[in-house]
């Protein structure tokens, strides 16, 4: 599979290879990808080597119809938000994201709120930020100019900023979709932009002066002091961490992953120095017509996610069959990165979040089953936020690792057989004798 991301330190050295692109344009078109294709590409790859995903496209379609009417000038109050990217790298476009309304507009561009509310809202959200482009080298930010210093004030704002944002022509109006970022609306080349009164968090700036300190310490000092994470995620884009000369702008769908990666990887480390817990338990949680469960056993940090996605879902079109995908990770992690893709760190990150809280230690499979009512993809966010609430419901306790599956399966449309034949961990645990048995 292609590499995107391995490691955070990678992502803060603009390291990039290019080769998607290569295996794109080297692959013959597939008429009816398979769900596996799709699931590994999610529109982003183009393994089925069309020119743009016909998944995506339909769904763009959808989302046009009663589509807002913006000119080429927008002024408004940015939440703050800016965007990096990925197309071109290591020459990105960055540019700032402004609805053409004043006033709080915070929720358009935190996540964190949004659990909850309906799908066609949070892409109204998204589709009333218009992104302004401008093309940058990734390098620049360790020595920005005044614009990219603007944008870098920008995404350091405490709250909304009023902004002023001329385009070279309308903007185009289509709707981004991916499972690893949320939607993105209306975008077009940007002559320039003003913003004013402009209050930056001083945490954040703190972090930002100090070119000595480390980009994945930063992020985690920041997260410590109750910085949302898709703040972080953003700071990180727009190259404001790290030390002087090797600071860099982070495509945005990168940078999400490798600050989810980043932190829950520091997590991870301080769970394993607390005791196991003392019973299998068995969370479960559905939103959005997506199923999650959790099972997590009295053992040491082993960490396990698995997706399975019903026909007529976005990735699954053109089967009638779920298909299934997912990775794992032993005591010591992992060097590679997760086949199934962002949601993997941020469900590590939400799971490792609540055993830090309980101060305990435990192995944990995290299952999910999405149904034809999910609509269309809402970003990993959506998956962070919903696993963060699945760990705050009231687990079902048990003493053997049979009756937690057992309660597990319950809650899910697939068989336990086909459950057991993709996960590692399940089949593991249902067929090795530990030494406690004697």
């Amino acid at each position: 599979m292609p590499r995107r991301i391995t490691w955070l330190s990678n992502v803060m050295a603009g390291e990039a290879t290019g080769l998607e692109d290569k295996v794109a344009r080297s692959i013959e078109v597939t008429e009816s990808p398979p769900a596996w294709m799709c699931l590994s590409c999610r529109g982003a790859k183009l393994l089925c080597g069309k020119p743009r995903c016909p998944i995506i496209v339909k769904a763009q379609s959808m989302a046009r119809v009663g589509e807002p009417a913006f000119s080429d000038q927008i002024a408004g109050s940015s939440p703050p938000g800016v965007f990096v990217g990925r197309y071109g790298y290591p020459k990105v476009s960055i540019g700032p994201m402004v609805p053409p309304v004043h006033g709080d507009t915070t929720v358009l561009d935190t996540p964190e709120s949004w659990l909850g509310e309906p799908i066609e809202t949070i892409v109204d959200y998204r589709y009333s930020l218009v992104r302004g482009n401008m093309r940058a080298r990734v390098e620049d930010a360790a020595s920005p100019t005044n614009t990219m210093q603007k944008l870098q004030e920008l995404s350091m704002a405490a709250r909304p900023v009023e902004t002023e944002l001329r385009l070279s022509k309308a903007p185009r109006k289509s709707l981004a979709l991916s499972e690893d970022t949320q939607p993105f609306g209306p975008s077009a080349p940007m002559e320039r932009f003003t913003t004013s009164n402009v209050s930056v968090d001083k945490k954040i700036e703190k972090a930002y002066y100090d070119r000595d300190l480390l980009a994945s310490d930063a992020v985690f000092s920041l997260y410590e002091e109750g910085i949302l994470v898709t703040r972080l995620q953003r700071a990180l884009s727009i190259g404001m961490f790290g030390e002087g000369v090797r600071r860099r702008f982070v495509p945005t769908r990168w940078s999400i992953t490798a600050v989810d990666s980043g932190l829950s990887q520091r997590l991870v480390q301080t769970v394993k120095d607390f005791p196991t817990i003392d019973e299998y338990r068995v969370y479960s949680y559905s939103i959005y017509d997506n199923q999650y469960v959790a099972i997590l056993l009295p053992e040491q940090w082993r960490f396990e996610w698995i997706e399975a996605w019903f026909p007529n879902t976005t990735w699954n079109q053109y089967t009638t069959t779920p298909y299934m995908i997912g990775d794992y990770e032993e005591y010591f992690g992992r060097k590679t990165y997760a086949k199934v893709g962002g949601c993997y760190y941020s469900t590590r990150l939400a799971v490792t979040e609540e055993l830090r809280r309980e101060r305990k230690q435990a192995a944990a499979i995290v299952l999910r089953e999405t149904y034809p009512g999910y609509l269309m993809p809402l970003g990993v966010w959506n998956v962070r936020e919903s696993i963060r609430m699945l760990m705050k419901q009231t687990p079902e306790m048990h003493d053997t690792f049979g009756k937690a599956l057992r309660s597990a399966m319950s809650k899910m449309k697939i068989s336990s057989k086909k459950w057991q034949e993709t996960s590692v961990l399940i089949a593991r645990e249902l067929t090795q004798t530990k030494i406690t048995a004697y």
